[in-house]
C-alpha cells in the first residue's frame, strides 16, 4: 500500500480533491470531466453532511446529496455558498509568491546602485523574503 500526504488549503486546495481523490485516487487533468470517476470503482462521490448544511443555498443541498464539482469549487475554492454563490464571509487572502515579492523589491532598487551594490541588495532581499 502507498500513502501520500499533501497540504490542502482554502482557495486552490480543492483542486487536489478533483485531480486525485475524486478521480478514484488516479491523476486527471482538471480539463477532463469526472465521468470516469463516477463510472469506476474507487472513492465514492462526495456527499453533503453536517449541521450547518441547512444554512447553505436556502436549504439546498440536502443531507446525502452528491457534491458537484461546481459546488466544491464555490465552497472550498472560493469561500462562497455552493448554491447561490454568495460570499460566506471575508474573501480568502491572496498571497504573492517569494519570487514575485523579490521581483517587486528588486524593481524598486535605486538605478544608481553599482553592480556590486545591486548584487548585495538583491542577495539581501532574497534572504529576507525566503525567511518571510
Amino acid at each position: 500500500m502507498t500513502v501520500s500526504m499533501r497540504v490542502m488549503s482554502a482557495g486552490d486546495g480543492y483542486k487536489y480533491l478533483l485531480r486525485t481523490v475524486a478521480a478514484a485516487d488516479g491523476d486527471r487533468s482538471l480539463s477532463t470531466p469526472l465521468t470516469r470517476y463516477y463510472a469506476e470503482a474507487g472513492n465514492p462521490p462526495g456527499r453533503w453532511l453536517g449541521t450547518g448544511l441547512p444554512a447553505l443555498g436556502a436549504g439546498q443541498p440536502h443531507i446525502g446529496d452528491e457534491v458537484s464539482e461546481p459546488q466544491l469549487q464555490l465552497l472550498v475554492g472560493m469561500g462562497r455558498d455552493p448554491v447561490t454563490g454568495h460570499s460566506l464571509g471575508r474573501a480568502y487572502p491572496e498571497y504573492r509568491s517569494v519570487s514575485e515579492r523579490v521581483a517587486e523589491r528588486v524593481k524598486a532598487l535605486d538605478p544608481a546602485l553599482s553592480l556590486g551594490e545591486r548584487a548585495d541588495a538583491v542577495a539581501a532581499i532574497e534572504a529576507e523574503e525566503a525567511i518571510r
